[in-house]
């Protein structure tokens, strides 16, 4: 596992399985938040982090979604430091397999019953800040696909919402999307956040990732016959 220090407040915790996998670690001065919870090998190596960067404890883990991929440290990791876990509440019975992920043929318990607690959302519908990030619900990879903005260090920690090849924007893993426009549609977040570096799961961190996403979704409307119509 590797570490690096992203921003002020964030660092990236990444490890490979067949691809890279990256989770994040928010630190302030009384605690850590982590956001994605990686593999389940992977929970040796964030706990090592916690303690040799002296950070402080463990607050919370914040999902941005419930794959396995996503999930897989979780449980060992809320073993040893009881912390709350969140996510969307439309994601929650997906992640507990109560109900069947979009395109899926089985159902996918990957975190226990109970276990994830639903985000805070403000009176206007939209989610409430946690721990320095502002969460917005940003579905089409997953039902309750979240992204967590740091507008502080403007650092978008956008989990499957992309892939990303070579410092460029990519379209999210066809195989593990639920649906694919309401993915597209959901990526103008970029542009209404304008972050400086946008951070993904699987790949490097994307500079400046607003001033691609014309040329992302000419691409993606071309790639899977999506009409522009659904995002002007």
């Amino acid at each position: 596992m590797k570490i690096e220090q992203i921003s002020k407040h964030i660092w990236c915790i990444r490890s490979w399985m067949l691809i890279p996998v990256r989770v994040w670690a928010v630190v302030e001065e009384d605690g850590v938040t982590l956001v994605d919870a990686g593999m389940p090998f992977m929970a040796k190596g964030i706990a090592a982090f916690l303690q040799k960067q002296g950070a402080g404890p463990l607050k919370q883990i914040l999902l941005t979604h419930g794959h396995s991929d996503h999930v897989g440290a979780v449980k060992r990791l809320v073993e040893t430091m009881p912390v709350p876990v969140y996510a969307h509440r439309i994601e929650i019975p997906y992640m507990e397999g109560r109900e069947l992920y979009p395109r899926r043929k089985k159902l996918e318990k990957n975190v226990q019953p109970g276990l994830a607690k639903p985000l805070a959302e403000t009176e206007d519908g939209g989610l409430a800040a946690i721990a320095g990030l502002k969460p917005y619900l940003t579905p089409g990879h997953s039902p309750g696909h979240v992204v967590y903005y740091h507008e502080q260090d403007r650092v978008l920690l956008a989990g499957d919402l992309f892939t990303s090849k070579r410092g460029k924007l990519h379209r999210p893993m066809p195989m593990f999307t639920a649906d694919m426009t309401e993915a597209v549609k959901s990526s103008r977040i970029v542009l209404e956040l304008n972050p400086l570096r946008l951070e993904v799961c699987h790949g490097q961190a994307v500079h400046n990732p607003a001033e691609q996403l014309d040329a992302y979704l000419a691409e993606m409307s071309r790639a899977f016959s999506i009409p522009t119509s659904v995002w002007q």
